[in-house]
């Protein structure tokens, strides 16, 4: 059945598309934050271990909220890893060693991309694609990541 909830077809599209970018890179956040979950090592591996934990829980929500967000304006999440690989603006790659502070910044570094990216989406959601609800939508995520990068962040003060 056609999705009649008052934003036109193409404004959806392009609503759609910026969320599977923004899925991509949250299911790339996720995976990296697992990795650290996994890998931890130093004297602080307890600690760090349970708190990269309680972040990629949050994570997992935020990645099935935005996939509900696509479905509920009519559109298909990507669901495949080379989908997902292929929106993403970041990088699975790294550099850093299995140690908190390694960890820490590259997962701080990601947060910040994805709020400079949601930042920049919320007026055009609302303003050129009639889409409030998006807009509304994705100034709540931006919130969430705000918080988690002040945790990630204030681990260097």
């Amino acid at each position: 059945m056609k999705t009649n909830i008052g934003i036109s077809e193409a404004n959806r599209q392009a609503v759609a598309e910026q969320l599977g970018k923004l899925l991509a890179d949250e299911f790339v956040l996720y995976t990296k934050t697992r990795n650290a979950h996994w890998n931890i090592e130093g004297p602080d591996f307890h600690s760090m271990h349970l708190f990269f934990e309680s972040q990629y829980e949050q994570l997992d929500e935020l990645m099935d909220s935005v996939a509900e967000r696509m479905r509920k304006i009519g559109h298909y999440a990507p669901g495949t890893l080379a989908q997902l690989l292929q929106l993403t603006h970041l990088t699975e790659q790294s550099d850093r060693k299995n140690d908190s502070l390694g960890f820490l910044k590259e997962l701080l570094e990601d947060h910040e991309s994805i709020i400079e990216f949601l930042r920049g989406n919320i007026t055009p959601f609302a303003e050129k694609y009639h889409d409030a609800g998006t807009s509304d939508y994705i100034t709540g995520l931006l919130e969430t990541h705000e918080e988690m990068a002040w945790m990630l962040r204030s681990h260097f003060r």
